[in-house]
Formats: C-alpha cells, sequence, structure tokens
C-alpha cells in the first residue's frame, strides 16, 4: 500500500472517532443552517395574529383611518414574547380587509424582530395573505432572514399554519461563516422543533462539499441527519 494510500486510510479512521472532525462536521452543518432560525421565526412573525394573552398591540398612529374596506390598519406594531420567554416585536405597514365576505387580510411591509438566546434576529417580508377561516398565512415573494451570527437566508412564498404551527417555503439559500446551503424547499413544525430541508440539498462547509436529498434537523436535541444519496467532498487542505 503506497504511502498516499496509508495518509488517506489513517485519516478516514480518525474521521469516524468519537470527538473527531466528524462532531465537528455535525455542528458546522448545524450552524450552516440558517433555515433552522428562519423557519422557526416565520411562525413567530404571525405569532400575534394567534390572539395569545402574551402578545399586546399598539397602534402607531393613535386612530384607524375611514376607509370603504371593512377594516383598514396602518403602521401596525405588535409585541410580545414568544413560548421561550424570549421577546419579540413584529411591525406591519398595512392590513387591509376588503370586505366581510371574502375572510382575507392583505398585509404590507412586515418587519419582525426576534430576540433569541445569541441575539437578534430579523425577517423581512413585502407582502402576505392572512386567510381568518383556516388561519393560514402565505408569504407573497421573497422572505429574507438575519440571524444575530451573521447568519443570511433567502427563501420565498411561505406559508404558515397557525393552527398546526406548521411552516413550509419554497427554494431557499442561507450562508454564514461557517458555510452556506441550498434547497429546493423548507419545511418546519414549531411544536415538535423539526425542520426539514428536501428538493435537492447541497452546501458548503470549511470541510469540503456535501449533498442530500433531504435534510432532517432536530432543534431540540440538536441533530442533524442526511438522508438521500448523502455525500460529504472532503478538501484535504481542511483536515490538516
Amino acid at each position: 500500500m503506497s504511502e498516499a494510500a496509508l495518509q488517506q486510510r489513517e485519516t478516514q479512521q480518525h474521521w469516524a472517532e468519537p470527538g473527531s472532525r466528524h462532531d465537528r462536521v455535525v455542528k458546522l452543518l448545524k450552524i450552516g443552517l440558517p433555515s433552522a432560525v428562519g423557519v422557526i421565526a416565520a411562525v413567530l412573525l404571525m405569532a400575534p395574529l394567534t390572539k395569545k394573552a402574551e402578545v399586546s398591540f399598539i397602534l402607531d398612529k393613535n386612530e384607524v383611518e375611514s376607509a370603504p374596506e371593512r377594516m383598514r390598519i396602518e403602521s401596525a406594531r405588535y409585541t410580545g414574547k414568544d413560548d421561550k420567554g424570549q421577546p419579540f416585536v413584529v411591525q406591519a405597514q398595512r392590513a387591509i380587509q376588503q370586505t366581510s365576505d371574502q375572510p382575507i387580510v392583505m398585509i404590507q411591509g412586515m418587519l419582525a424582530r426576534l430576540g433569541l438566546q445569541t441575539g437578534t434576529a430579523t425577517i423581512r417580508a413585502d407582502r402576505g395573505r392572512y386567510n381568518l377561516d383556516d388561519q393560514r398565512v402565505n408569504i407573497i415573494g421573497p422572505v429574507r432572514v438575519s440571524g444575530p451570527e451573521g447568519e443570511q437566508l433567502v427563501t420565498q412564498n411561505v406559508t404558515v399554519d397557525l393552527r398546526n404551527r406548521t411552516v413550509s417555503g419554497g427554494a431557499g439559500t442561507g450562508g454564514s461563516d461557517a458555510g452556506d446551503v441550498q434547497a429546493g424547499g423548507v419545511s418546519g413544525d414549531a411544536r415538535s422543533e423539526q425542520l426539514a430541508l428536501s428538493g435537492g440539498v447541497s452546501g458548503r462547509i470549511k470541510l469540503g462539499q456535501f449533498t442530500a436529498g433531504r435534510v432532517r434537523a432536530d432543534l431540540g436535541t440538536r441533530t442533524i441527519v442526511l438522508d438521500g444519496g448523502a455525500r460529504l467532498k472532503i478538501e484535504q487542505s481542511a483536515v490538516r
């Protein structure tokens, strides 16, 4: 066996040992998947509409404009705490329900700031549709998330189910100092703290590039599983 082959074999053995670079890869993947921030943040973005006791409602203007619409709110601001006691502030430039026959509230100019354990996360979205009957919010167009440690996520066409506290979205890209990730779709469950990236997932971390058909993350236990032809291409310069 050549010296190069022996070196590669030794590297693979060390890779599999507990506490080795394998564990570091899992940690880096966790950090490098800022979509986790986006999924939970998307649920919290619409939390004020669930009318929980922890939420207060403030109008920046002390009056609601007279208008032909059934409901029209300008410059609304929501403050409250999530289930973990973490504070959030949500602002909407405008919310309009045209008629009582159509249980749809059009929301424009959404901005949320969420106080997480590691700092403040910010979410921005241009517009959305809130269905009062089925308690679903369809965020139309791009959703941009900035995490407290420099994480960035851009996804689009997100659907938030307020009853079941689930989120699903279209293709997304995210990145941080640890790496970047791309996925064809994002879904999450706030109750079980489960996150899934699907539709072909690829990305880069400090150790190299990875691909998988699907990535499942348990945010409670902080574990990540790569399914469907998962591959990791290690760059030799990164393991030295």
